[in-house]
C-alpha cells in the first residue's frame, strides 16, 4: 500500500513545479517550452508532474490563473477595506509597490503573447483568453468604480472603458516589448504618459 501524502505535499509540491515552469516558460517562450523542459526544471518524474497536468496547455493555464487570482484576491481584499487613495491603489496595481513606472516588462508577458495568439483559433484557449481578460477588467473597473463612487474620481468616462484602455495599453506595451530592439522600447516614458492621460481623464488632484 502507497503511504498517504498530505493536501500541504501536494500544494508545495505543485507550487515548485509552477515556479520552474514559470522561470522554463520566461527563458524560452510558450512555443519552445516541452513538457520535458519543466520536468527537468521541476526535479520531478513524468508521472509526477503528469499528475498536476495533463499537457503544456494545462500548466500554462495553471500559472496564468494563479498570478491573476492572486492579484484579483488582494485587490478585493483592499476594496472591501477602507481606501485612503483610490489613485494609489491603481498606481499599485499598474507598477507593484513603488508606484512609479519603469523599463521593466512582466517576464512572462512575450510568452503570454505567444500563448494567445497562436491558440486565436483553438476553442478552449479563446474561451479561457475570453475569461482571463473579464477578470483583469474587472480589478481595473472595481477600482476605477470605487473611486468614482467616493468621488475622488470623475465620472466624466465609465470605469468599463477606462478599465477596457488600460488593459489595451498593457497589451500594447507587451508587444512592444517581445518584438522591437531593446533600445526602441520606450515602456517608463510611455507609463508615465499613460499616468498622465489617467489624471487627466478622472480629474485627479495630486
Amino acid at each position: 500500500m502507497s503511504p498517504k501524502v498530505s493536501q500541504e505535499h501536494l500544494k508545495q509540491r505543485r507550487a515548485k513545479i509552477l515556479a520552474a515552469a514559470t522561470e522554463v516558460f520566461t527563458e524560452q517562450g510558450y512555443e519552445r517550452t516541452t513538457m520535458k523542459h519543466v520536468m527537468e526544471a521541476a526535479g520531478v518524474s513524468r508521472g509526477g508532474l503528469y499528475h498536476y497536468f495533463s499537457n503544456k496547455e494545462d500548466l500554462y493555464e495553471a500559472i496564468l490563473e494563479d498570478n491573476l487570482l492572486r492579484e484579483h484576491t488582494s485587490t478585493q481584499n483592499i476594496l472591501e477595506k477602507k481606501v485612503d487613495s483610490y489613485w494609489e491603489l491603481l498606481l499599485k496595481v499598474l507598477f507593484g509597490e513603488e508606484m512609479n513606472p519603469n523599463d521593466e516588462m512582466d517576464a512572462l508577458a512575450p510568452s503570454n503573447l505567444e500563448f494567445f495568439i497562436t491558440g486565436r483559433q483553438d476553442e478552449r484557449r479563446r474561451a479561457y483568453g475570453q475569461k482571463r481578460y473579464q477578470l483583469g477588467l474587472k480589478i481595473y473597473r472595481d477600482i476605477l468604480q470605487a473611486g468614482q463612487d467616493k468621488g475622488e474620481f470623475s465620472k466624466k468616462y465609465k470605469s468599463d472603458i477606462l478599465a477596457r484602455t488600460i488593459i489595451a495599453f498593457i497589451d500594447g506595451l507587451a508587444l512592444e516589448d517581445a518584438i522591437l530592439p531593446k533600445e526602441e522600447v520606450k515602456l517608463k516614458e510611455q507609463s508615465i504618459m499613460l499616468i498622465d492621460y489617467l489624471k487627466m481623464a478622472l480629474e485627479v488632484k495630486v
